[in-house]
């Protein structure tokens, strides 16, 4: 089940994140190297996330733990460019386990685009590591595609 994300859900929420962080230290460990009290500092970040008024915060609720979330911010796009509408900023979007994305991820999505386009966001933009193949597999089917990509040193 899908709904808004409250300060109870910030402990399970933390967690996902760091073995998302585990994760993606491995695919590239200078660009995504994390800190070594990484959880510590993300719970009050998470906590000011769900009072923001430009962001969506949900979870996924799976007989009484979380499986999914996402975080999803409406912004304007930079002066430079015009894509017609607000942008759907979406960083923060884990599931628990990487076969969760096409149901618990897809549904996940959905909800937070149909939030912020009632805010008049069109545009979603979905950070995904390059070697996360199972979520990258599901922003494709979900009609999304690659627009940028960033390139780092060691």
């Amino acid at each position: 089940m899908i709904s808004g994300a409250t300060l109870e859900d910030v402990p399970q929420i933390v967690a996902l994140s760091e073995m998302k962080r585990v994760e993606y230290e491995a695919y590239a460990p200078t660009f995504w190297r994390k800190a070594a009290d990484s959880d510590e500092k993300q719970a009050p970040y998470t906590a000011v996330q769900l009072e923001r008024e430009n962001a969506i915060c949900l979870v996924s609720d799976a007989d009484g733990s979380i499986d999914g979330f996402i975080v999803a911010h409406i912004v304007e796009a930079p002066p430079v460019y015009d894509p017609g509408s607000l942008v759907c900023m979406i960083d923060d979007f884990v599931v628990a386990t990487p076969d969760l994305w096409n149901t618990v991820g897809q549904a996940l999505l959905d909800e937070a685009r149909r939030a912020v386009r009632v805010c008049g966001a069109d545009l979603a933009v979905v950070v995904c590591g390059h070697m996360d193949e199972p979520k990258r597999d599901m922003l494709k089917a979900a009609g999304l595609c690659v627009a940028s990509e960033w390139w780092v040193s060691s």
